[in-house]
């Protein structure tokens, strides 16, 4: 599809009929725009609005159909079947699985075009019962796209309209007749975009600007932006812009400074509140099912959890995180656990609304009854939340860039908030996390959203959920089961061996592995353990002949605390180890302690199992023989060449060693490029999506309402027909009788009301129950002749006034072809027949 063409998402309920003729009797039918309706419709009624919308506008209006291109000008409607989404420019149905009554097709549809679209989406919600479109409007707006709203006073049902408006995502609020003008103005003032980078390049905002602005909102508001996605900051000035008709951001940026209001509104404008409960119901369910009897049976009876919700907005998602665990710790009465969840956020407004917490029924549609009835009250027409979960719960404005973290944490949800902040400042807080929780502890991101390369800090649960496990230091320091036996097995902080050995004297077990312990520490290799960065977690057997501190402030990584002649071969040897899974073996090294001059080898091993120890390298060293200073001196005087040749020799691998390590370096530092490339375009994708839930849609209810405007809208059509065909045949001077199948009377013209003695209380009634002038009196039994043959029957017929009329019985074909009644039409001839008379009575006098 071309990037000039912007596609309109329409979606519409209950009254929206009337909502779309309007919108589209007043639509430029050249706009240059495709629109796309999806409307509430029971799944087996056939729908009637492409006819009824044909009317109204010259553009095309096609039922939507599978892979069927989307073209400017034109004008789909949702077949009543199937769940309607866009992909590459071309509609996409599937047959829709849902229960009778409930619908997310609106949401559905509006995502897959945000996706697809982007910045060239818009989205238009008009009338209907419920929330439908809500979401799918965020959805929109996080692409960049246009979003509009039909004004609820002018809305049938204006639900949808206020949830919508309620996002605060809207651009537009304006009535139907006038709405896509507004949009069309709107496109107008819009920034011009780059679509092959999917960034913004715009004319209207420059840096120096946009630092005043970030600088005016942090004195005014107390929040600093400077860390945020400048792409999203942009954009979000941009609209401001547009709705105060600002041509440059200079313009916007002197507006800003003389209006205090303003402010606050670019301020909510940037926050961003997307939330609901038990949104991504499947990462709810492995969060009670896995997560939480995992972290459950790790914690000792009597604990207290403490989970910090970072980003709550208006309170739903720590709500959520309260249900759940309240059940989970309820089925633990003997472990007498409690609870105890800090929701923050930087919205005031948010923070008010989550501590008050009052939610509309279509806000709780993601909540069982059960869980209703248990956690919630009846407040007016909504749910407030009662002391059962309300007691654990607190909320405070926080902002997490800037203040002091909650700590002892059990776990941590952060989701969709990462997303927002540019990654120098996500590498910053990932590390925040991890010194916030306790061992065990987990942190859950948002779908987009990852640990970025804080892999040693982290352990990788779950990757499709972002789910993620504290890894402590007394993780990494146990002693565990490895490919490599890790033999003598040493961590900083441990007990003295003596007290080890006088433990427990009576018990064989704690003797033989004290026995075990001081054996492999005296006779064992020296070797290290060693993560990622190089840094030493593991320290085995006697090492101080490998690896001396370093001066100054403590340092605990290994290649700061190697020795000259072994630092620089085993620091190459570590990056050509990277995806081998056979030990790496170095010999001959050659370093220097005291007097004597040492052969070592040394022995690399990535590791893979267990999972603590996952990613990291043991370090083995092995000392082959001992040459000293006089056994060297001896042979100099023996050889005077030996000194300078080994000396030679020794600078040569020197200097091959740096060619191989600049070489490696420069490998690395491509493939880290692409890396980052990749993954910087991936989450510019992922950035765009915004995950949501299912909530309820429409009832039956609104569905009849939909079928029944159609259905007025044909009725009004065919009561149009009906007077059309009646002023006809009252304008033609011929007598009519319509018949049905029983040969009662269907239908007659005025005219039959002077020959046959027939008022409109005569409709059904025998036709040889009325009294007529025809002196016919076998008129029912040759109508019902024809009916059975077929035959048309022609007869000239006097009245009792000496009138005299043509009377034609035919059969009566429904457009179907099927007989249905006859036609009885009775045509006056009395002045033919007098003349015809006249002239056989001359002819006669001849």
């Amino acid at each position: 599809m071309k990037t000039s063409l912007r596609v309109v998402g329409i979606g519409a309920s209950a009254g929206g009929l009337e909502a779309l003729e309007q919108l589209f009797a007043h639509a430029n039918v050249k706009s240059g725009m495709a629109y796309i309706l999806v409307q509430h419709l029971a799944p087996d009624q056939k729908s009637l609005l492409s006819q009824i919308l044909q009317k109204l506008t010259s553009m095309s209006v096609i039922e939507a159909s599978d892979g069927l291109k989307v073209v400017a000008n034109s004008v789909y409607v949702n077949p009543p079947d199937s769940d309607i989404s866009v992909k590459n420019g071309c509609l996409h149905l599937v047959k829709a699985n849902r229960k009778h009554g409930l619908s997310t097709q609106i949401n559905k549809f509006l995502f897959s075009l945000a996706r697809d679209q982007r910045h060239s989406a818009i989205a238009v919600i008009l009338s209907g019962m419920g929330n439908d479109g809500a979401l799918g409007l965020q959805a929109i707006k996080e692409a960049h796209g246009i979003t509009a709203v039909q004004t609820p006073e002018s809305a049938s049902y204006d639900s949808m309209p206020i949830n919508a408006i309620k996002t605060q995502c809207v651009d537009i609020i304006s009535k139907p007749e006038t709405l896509l003008d507004d949009i069309q103005r709107f496109i107008d003032k819009e920034p011009v975009k780059i679509a092959a980078t999917n960034v913004t390049e715009s004319p209207l905002v420059d840096p120096v600007q946009l630092d005043s602005i970030i600088s005016l909102l942090k004195i005014r508001n107390g929040h600093d932006f400077s860390m945020y996605r400048s792409a999203t900051l942009t954009r979000r000035v941009e609209r401001r812009m547009a709705i105060h008709r600002c041509v440059t951001i200079r313009q916007y940026n002197k507006f800003l400074q003389d209006n205090q209001q303003e402010s606050d509104f670019l301020f909510k404008e940037i926050l961003i509140g997307v939330t609901s409960f038990f949104r991504d119901p499947m990462v709810w369910d492995y969060f009670s099912n896995k997560i939480l009897p995992t972290l459950m049976d790790v914690r000792q009876a009597g604990h207290t959890f403490r989970i910090w919700c970072a980003g709550c907005s208006t309170g739903e998602e720590a709500y959520t995180i309260g249900m759940i665990f309240s059940e989970i710790i309820e089925k633990h009465p003997d472990k007498r656990f409690g609870l105890k969840i800090f929701g923050t956020d930087v919205s005031d407004d948010a923070i008010t609304a989550a501590r008050l917490g009052v939610y509309t029924k279509k806000s709780c549609s993601n909540i069982n009854e059960k869980r209703l009835e248990y956690f919630f009250d009846d407040y007016e027409d909504s749910f407030k939340v009662n002391q059962n979960l309300r007691k654990n719960i607190l909320f405070a404005v926080h902002d997490v860039t800037k203040d002091p973290p909650f700590t002892k944490l059990d776990m941590i949800f952060c989701r969709n908030l990462l997303i927002y902040f540019d990654p120098i400042l996500q590498k910053k807080l990932i590390p925040k996390f991890h010194h916030c929780l306790l061992p065990a502890g987990y942190l859950l991101l948002g779908s987009a959203e990852t640990i970025g390369d804080c892999s040693h800090l982290f352990t990788d649960i779950h990757a499709e959920f972002r789910c993620y496990q504290h890894i402590d230091a007394k993780q990494i320091y146990s002693p565990v089961q490895s490919k490599i036996p890790l033999l003598p097995v040493y961590h900083r902080g441990s007990e003295p061996l003596a007290d080890i050995g006088n433990s427990d004297p009576l018990s064989s077990n704690r003797l033989q592995l004290a026995a075990d312990h001081i054996l492999l520490q005296v006779f064992a290799p020296a070797a290290v353990v060693v993560n990622t960065e190089a840094d030493i977690v593991y320290i085995s057997g006697h090492t101080g002949t490998y690896l001396e501190p370093a001066a100054g402030k403590a340092n605990w990584n290994f290649l700061a605390m190697a020795r000259e002649g072994i630092r620089q071969p085993i620091a190459l040897a570590l990056k050509r180890l990277s995806g081998r899974q056979a030990p790496l073996h170095i010999r001959n090294l050659f370093m220097q302690s005291g007097t004597s001059r040492i052969n070592v080898k040394v022995t690399l091993q990535k590791l893979y199992d267990p999972a603590v120890l996952r990613g990291m390298t043991m370090i083995v060293f092995e000392h082959t023989h001992t040459k000293t200073k006089s056994s060297t001196s001896k042979k100099s005087l023996l050889n005077p060449d030996l000194t300078q040749t080994q000396h030679n020799q020794q600078s040569m691998e020197e200097i091959q060693s740096l060619r191989e390590e600049v070489h490696s370096s420069n490998l690395d530092l491509i493939n880290s490029k692409k890396s980052m490339q990749s993954a910087n375009e991936q989450l510019q994708s992922a950035n765009e999506e915004l995950m949501t839930s299912k909530e309820e849609m429409q009832s039956m209810n609104e569905e009849l309402q939909t079928i029944n405007s159609e259905l007025q809208s044909k009725l009004d059509d065919l009561e149009l027909a009906k007077s059309d065909m009646q002023n006809v045949l009252n304008s033609v001077d011929i007598a009519i009788l319509f018949l049905d199948k029983q040969l009662n009377i269907r239908r007659f013209t005025d005219r039959a009301q002077d020959i046959i003695q027939l008022r409109d209380s005569d409709l059904g009634r025998p036709l040889s129950d009325l009294n007529s002038s025809l002196r016919y009196p076998q008129l029912h039994i040759d109508a019902a002749s024809t009916l059975s043959s077929l035959v048309e029957s022609e007869k000239e017929i006097f009245t009792t006034d000496q009138r005299c009329y043509l009377v034609r019985i035919i059969p009566y074909h429904r457009l179907d072809n099927v007989i249905d009644g006859v036609v009885i039409t009775l045509q006056d001839i009395t002045a033919n027949k007098k003349d015809e008379i006249h002239e056989n009575q001359i002819n006669c006098d001849h």
